[in-house]
Parts: structure tokens; C-alpha cells; sequence
């Protein structure tokens, strides 16, 4: 059988020729293969940069093709998979981009007017509650790593728009907020979406911008308008109430079952952590919330950070609860039930919450 020819991998450093570091997302790749193509397409500055415009098409096509790609990376930079890098969270079944879309998820714009839509922004982050907060200190903060990766391909004006709108958010964010990390990078993700979107529009196509908006906005959109813990708030609130009176009996029993490899926080078919960031962000705020709502109970540290470990459990469970099985839940709950009596339901003071997601097929 005919083997099929192997690809020549180039000897130089593609990431370099797209003036890019070696974590950059696909999008960032687009942006830099055509940003550099501007300034260096024989039609612009002459037939003299033929060869750089060869160079950077060469590039591309390696850091575009996931396949490529990796070939490339395990030649050139064999530590780069090892070293954790975000690349390794790529899903196989994510690409390539054209065969599948990733759906929507930004709600209706503020305003068709750019600088409205501004100005509507920065007066809801001079507003935003406790509970928000809260939330947006949970976000994911890789869209500033991306916005920082592309900047260089940004105009002078772009760049002093980005400048102006981080001013402007932070004359307006409690200084204590401005400060956490991850609540400042999804407000300023946020602001980059509004502030760059007619750059990002023209350098990004179909599901490459969609991709993109939906990273920058993620955290914001995860945080503001949400209940506390999603749509299962109620039942959360009345399981950190109980966690608040553990005796030291039911400690001891939660921290049995909290060894390393007894509990885990598994997702339900069709909900996936990487996707679905409203629901990350409440499972990671409950779990943060009943870990600091357990009473001491005489227990050592050991013992105590297995006990937060079944509790994060439940608490995963309870606000993902419309999402699980019954025999899901059950199972997800059974230490807490072993050590409280409490099935975590919270049935009996509030009604089952309508499913707000529809399971992916």
C-alpha cells in the first residue's frame, strides 16, 4: 500500500514570520496572516517583499491546519504539549472551523450605535452588585492573552481606544475589584469585544469571529443579570445554610469520603465546562462558598480539605442539578446524604427549576 507523503517540516521558526508567541490561539494566527499580508503583498510595497509574502503565506498554512500544526510543534518544539500549553485543550471535533460553528451565545447589542453601546457598558460596571462581582471573580482570563497576543497588529488608534477604554472601566470598578484579576480581565475582555469589534470583523471570518466574541465576552455575559449560582440558587443557598451547622461527626464522615480519587465533579451529557462558562462560573462560586461556610468541627487540615472536597462535590450537583439524572444526582450527593440525612434536593422549600439548557445531541 502507498504510504501518503509526509509533509517537510520547515525549518524556521513559523511563529516568528506571523510575529506571534507559540500559545496563540487560531484566531490570532488569522489576525496575523492577514494583518502582515497588508503590509507586505507585492501589490502594496512592491515586488521586492514577494519572497516575505511567500514566507508568511507558508506560515499560515502550518499554524492554521491542526494537524500541521502539531507536527510542527512536536519537531520544533517538543515541551510545548508537555508544558501545559492551551493548545492541548483544542477538542479534535472542534475543527476545522468551517465544518463546525460554535453557536451564539452574546445577547442582543447594547445599541447599533458603537459609542452608545460604549457608554451603556461603562455605566453597568459602575453599577454592578455583590453577586456579580462575585461571579466575574470566577471568569476565565485567557481573552486578555489574546488581546495582548494581537496588539502589535493594532493601529495607533486602536491601541490608544483600548488604552481609553481600560481608563474609563477603571474610573469606574471598585478599587478592590479592580484589583482581582480575573474580574478586571473579563470587564476589559468585554470592553475589547466593543471597542475592537470592527477591526476583529474585518480580519476574521465566520466562525473565527464568532469564536472570538464569544471568548471576550464570556466572562461578562457569565456575571451580569445572573442569580448567584444559576438557576438552582434557591436549593444552593439552603444547602450552605445546612453546611454552615456540620457538628464534627458529620465532618468526619464528609471527610472520609472526600479521599483523592472518591470524589470528582463529572458534567452532564451536553453541558461541557469549556462551553457553557455561566455554569462553570456557579459550580466554581458554590464550591468556593460551602468551603468557606463549613465550620471548623475539630478537624486537621488533611481531614478538612477532604470534607471541602465531597462538599464542592455537592455543591457541583446541586447547581447542575436540572441537568443530571436522578441516579446522577443521587450518586453525586450520597456522601452528603450519608453524613447530613439531607438528599441536597431542596425540594421540599422551593419548586424543581425548569430546565434552562437544552442538552447538545
Amino acid at each position: 500500500m502507498a504510504m501518503a507523503p509526509r509533509h517537510s517540516v520547515p525549518a524556521d521558526d513559523l511563529y516568528a514570520r506571523l510575529e506571534l508567541p507559540v500559545d496563540a490561539t487560531f484566531e490570532a494566527v488569522e489576525i496575523a496572516w492577514r494583518s502582515l499580508l497588508k503590509r507586505h503583498h507585492p501589490d502594496v510595497a512592491g515586488e521586492r517583499t514577494l519572497e516575505v509574502a511567500k514566507r508568511i503565506n507558508v506560515a499560515h498554512d502550518w499554524l492554521s491546519d491542526p494537524g500541521l500544526r502539531a507536527t510542527y510543534d512536536a519537531e520544533r518544539h517538543p515541551g510545548l504539549r508537555s508544558a501545559g500549553h492551551r493548545l492541548r485543550r483544542v477538542r479534535p471535533d472542534a475543527w476545522p472551523p468551517e465544518a463546525k460553528a460554535p453557536t451564539p451565545r452574546h445577547p442582543t447589542p447594547l445599541s447599533d450605535d458603537p459609542d452608545e453601546a460604549f457608554r451603556r457598558f461603562i455605566e453597568r460596571v459602575g453599577r454592578l452588585s455583590a453577586d456579580e462581582l462575585d461571579r466575574l471573580s470566577m471568569a476565565d482570563t485567557r481573552p486578555i492573552a489574546f488581546v495582548a497576543t494581537i496588539r502589535r497588529f493594532l493601529s495607533d488608534a486602536q491601541r490608544d481606544a483600548v488604552a481609553a477604554a481600560e481608563a474609563a472601566v477603571r474610573s469606574r470598578l471598585d478599587p478592590a475589584a479592580w484589583t482581582d484579576t480575573p474580574t478586571r480581565d473579563a470587564i476589559l475582555g468585554y470592553a475589547n469585544e466593543l471597542v475592537l469589534g470592527t477591526f476583529l470583523d474585518e480580519l476574521l471570518t465566520g466562525p473565527f469571529r464568532e469564536r472570538t466574541r464569544e471568548r471576550l465576552a464570556r466572562g461578562w455575559e457569565a456575571a451580569i443579570d445572573q442569580p448567584r449560582y444559576g438557576p438552582n440558587t434557591p436549593a444552593v443557598r439552603r444547602f450552605l445554610g445546612r453546611v454552615a451547622i456540620l457538628n464534627s461527626s458529620e465532618l468526619r464522615t464528609l471527610a472520609d469520603f472526600g479521599r483523592p480519587g472518591q470524589v470528582r465533579q463529572p458534567w452532564p451529557a451536553g453541558l461541557d465546562p469549556e462551553e457553557d462558562e455561566a455554569f462553570r462560573v456557579s459550580s466554581a462560586l458554590a464550591a468556593r462558598d460551602a468551603a468557606a461556610s463549613m465550620p471548623p468541627g475539630g478537624l486537621s487540615r488533611l481531614a478538612a480539605a477532604r470534607a471541602r472536597r465531597a462538599l464542592a462535590q455537592t455543591a457541583h450537583a446541586i447547581v447542575l442539578r436540572h441537568a443530571f439524572t436522578a441516579a446522577e444526582f443521587a450518586r453525586l450527593t450520597a456522601p452528603y446524604l450519608a453524613a447530613t440525612g439531607d438528599p441536597a434536593t431542596g425540594r421540599s422549600d422551593e419548586a424543581r427549576p425548569e430546565p434552562t439548557v437544552r442538552r447538545r445531541g
